[in-house]
């Protein structure tokens, strides 16, 4: 059972300085459609900025409820399994909540790191722990150190072949969904 987690704050700067980052409209459709399709029980959206938040719940309503809900079923459908929350805290809560687990929390990262979890172990595993899985992403420049840190795992970094390593956080989410669930 895997969970996704778009972490807004708390995020880095290029500096390295820890900011809250703004939502971005692209980053939401696209990762809910990328965890519909790959079977994800669920995605959080992670801003403890008031504004940030009412903006991610207008945005969910048009598609779920609004014009959008008529305009474009297949969206409305991806968009029906997304959430808004303040904190990380909050997201483990309601997991806990739905499933009376707490999940296993997988931190991802762009950085060369020692990784403690590679992409066929994640697959492996999920497969078999009974646990739920919740599965961070973050925006920015990346997760806090304080986020890694506190994650039972971190996920290997995609590694490209060009020797450059910038993807935009939906495409990494959609990469790392295919490794671990695809065919």
């Amino acid at each position: 059972m895997l969970y996704l987690a778009l972490i807004h704050y708390p995020v880095k700067n290029r500096n390295n300085e820890t900011i809250a980052s703004a939502v971005t409209n692209l980053d939401i459709h696209d990762i809910a459609r990328a965890g519909r399709t790959y079977g994800a029980q669920g995605f959080y959206v992670v801003t403890p900025l008031y504004d940030q938040r009412v903006l991610v719940g207008q945005i969910l309503r048009h598609w779920e409820t609004g014009a959008g809900s008529v305009y474009n079923r297949d969206r409305k459908e991806a968009l029906s399994m997304t959430a808004v929350k303040s904190d990380l805290d909050a997201v483990i809560g309601d997991i806990r909540k739905e499933t009376g687990k707490a999940p296993l929390l997988v931190a991802t990262t762009a950085a060369d790191c020692r990784a403690t979890l590679s992409f066929d172990d994640f697959r492996q595993n999920l497969a078999k722990e009974e646990r739920p899985w919740l599965l961070l992403f973050g925006t920015a420049w990346g997760l806090a150190d304080e986020v890694i840190e506190s994650a039972d795992f971190l996920l290997e970094p995609i590694s490209g072949k060009a020797g450059y390593n910038h993807l935009s956080v939906r495409s990494a989410a959609s990469i790392i969904l295919d490794r671990v669930l695809g065919r």
